[in-house]
């Protein structure tokens, strides 16, 4: 069991003396992790775990440059030699940083956050979730053909204690549920068509058990072993140009690579370029770069309920806070840390966010939510008269400055007479980030708008996982080049 009074008196001490230690400003960090993962193949258990993690990270500004220390031991002697080795290897960073770091303004916050929830999914029993997900696999395979399935379940729930030497005192409660199942027709090793509910990896969210009854993969299920078979004898969609309208899902990944990764503000400064590099939208384009057309706005928005990228307070302890990213076409803002929003002359926007205890927090997406227009996607297909609708992503790639890009999913229908045709699989796209945006002309309205998670984005070196979400409804691009050569 956690020792609150003990991470209490670590995280007083470590704001205490700070100054005393020679930093001009630290903080304290505690996160006790509990995460289980339920995973089925063909109906048997393939993983059945329960991890139990607790630790803490000090973070130190001295000289200019950052230090970091983390250890599970909260005796004084640990919290007192961490502190000091979190400055000593600031003053050390200090003598090869490029230049000293500046914090934007940060009045100190007092606060306790909770997510939501109905049903604490941990207070389940395990043989009640295994054979929730025996009963998934009964009823994919009763559509003749499915040979072959994968179902999941994933919980996670993060206690997190912040104090700063800025006066900042927080604690956090922070639970996600996450789910989903796959379906393959096969006939040998190339002959396969295989379709995921409710998306490729499954859908997460910020909240209890709940969210698992809402998927409603149940009622999914002979859809979607249907589409499956389909897919086995569809032909491959052949390269051209036309108009491309994509589901929630892929609308939420073409979130996720071409701004939520070019818009982190460490990025565009070229401090991190690990995991695709840096960022085309540099500074000098902040309020000038018409990124995407004047239906199209973007922001970043931890507030949002159920968000897999919702909380009260990122890791230096700002307020969670909806930030305009991108006004009816125009970049106006980046998602940035104290330190690298001083440097654009604006306060953060609070996306400094750590995979856990261990690990230094970085400018991370929240949730990146673009704002609904009007109608349902069968509105919007019955609005186009020519065209292809690509859903569930199986397929991404982008270059290191997040410019040129192709994504693809699973599978696709061409439109003809604004009615669904023809099943397609191998279903790609391409396009540059600012022209692809550009040629939004129609977003589907809030009846279809769901904010989809992303259990596993990655970033960093070492590289951390970070859970982010992206709100969105499907939406229409015009002559987008589908497809890959006959």
């Amino acid at each position: 069991m956690t020792d609150i009074k003990a991470i209490e008196e670590a995280g007083s001490y470590v704001a205490a003396q700070a100054g005393k230690a020679g930093a001009t400003y630290a903080d304290f960090r505690a996160v006790a992790i509990t995460a289980e993962a339920v995973r089925l193949s063909d109906g048997k258990p393939d993983l059945i775990n329960r991890k139990v993690t607790f630790g803490y990270g000090i973070r130190a500004l001295a000289d200019g440059a950052w230090g970091f220390a983390a250890t599970p031991d909260l005796t004084k002697a640990s919290v007192s030699d961490s502190l000091r080795e979190a400055v000593q290897i600031a003053r050390s960073s200090a003598q090869l940083a490029p230049r000293p770091a500046q914090l934007a303004p940060l009045s100190p916050v007092h606060g306790d956050y909770k997510t939501p929830l109905k049903t604490d999914p941990f207070s389940l029993a395990l043989k009640e979730k295994v054979q929730y997900l025996q009963h998934l696999d009964e009823l994919l395979k009763a559509t003749q053909g499915i040979n072959s399935t994968g179902t999941f379940l994933d919980f996670r729930r993060e206690e997190k204690w912040f104090y700063s030497s800025a006066g900042s005192v927080v604690t956090q409660n922070i639970v996600h549920s996450g789910g989903g199942f796959t379906a393959a027709a096969k006939r040998s090793r190339r002959e396969v068509g295989e379709r995921s509910y409710p998306t490729s990896g499954g859908q997460y969210a910020s909240g209890g058990y709940e969210i698992i009854t809402a998927l409603g993969m149940e009622s999914a299920c002979p859809e979607i072993a249907q589409q499956a078979l389909a897919l086995l004898d569809a032909p491959s969609l052949t390269e051209r140009r036309t108009n491309l309208i994509l589901a929630g899902d892929l609308v939420s990944l073409q979130l996720h690579e071409s701004v939520g990764h070019p818009l982190e503000l460490d990025r565009v400064f070229g401090s991190e370029r690990n995991f695709s590099g840096t960022s085309f939208a540099t500074p000098e384009k902040l309020g000038n770069l018409k990124y995407a057309s004047s239906i199209v706005t973007i922001k970043s928005d931890p507030t949002a309920p159920g968000g897999l990228g919702s909380f009260g307070f990122d890791d230096e302890g700002v307020l969670a806070h909806a930030a305009t990213l991108i006004d009816k076409g125009l970049l106006v803002n980046y998602l940035s840390s104290r330190e690298t929003a001083a440097r654009v002359n604006k306060d953060s926007t609070g996306a400094m966010r750590a995979e856990s205890w261990t690990d230094l927090p970085l400018v991370r997406m929240t949730n990146i939510n673009l704002t609904p227009g009007s109608g349902t996607l069968e509105q919007l297909i019955a609005d186009t008269e020519d065209g292809v609708l690509i859903s569930t992503p199986d397929k991404w790639s982008i270059d290191d400055r997040r410019e040129n890009f192709q994504l693809g999913g699973e599978i696709a229908w061409e439109i003809k007479g604004g009615k669904r045709g023809q099943i397609f699989k191998n279903a790609v796209y391409s396009g540059s980030t600012v022209d692809f945006w550009n040629s939004c002309d129609r977003i589907c309205g809030p009846e279809e708008y769901r904010i989809w998670g992303t259990p596993s984005c990655g970033k960093g070196q070492p590289g951390q996982n970070m859970r982010t979400g992206q709100g969105a409804s499907p939406a229409r691009f015009r002559n987008v080049k589908v497809g890959q050569p006959a």
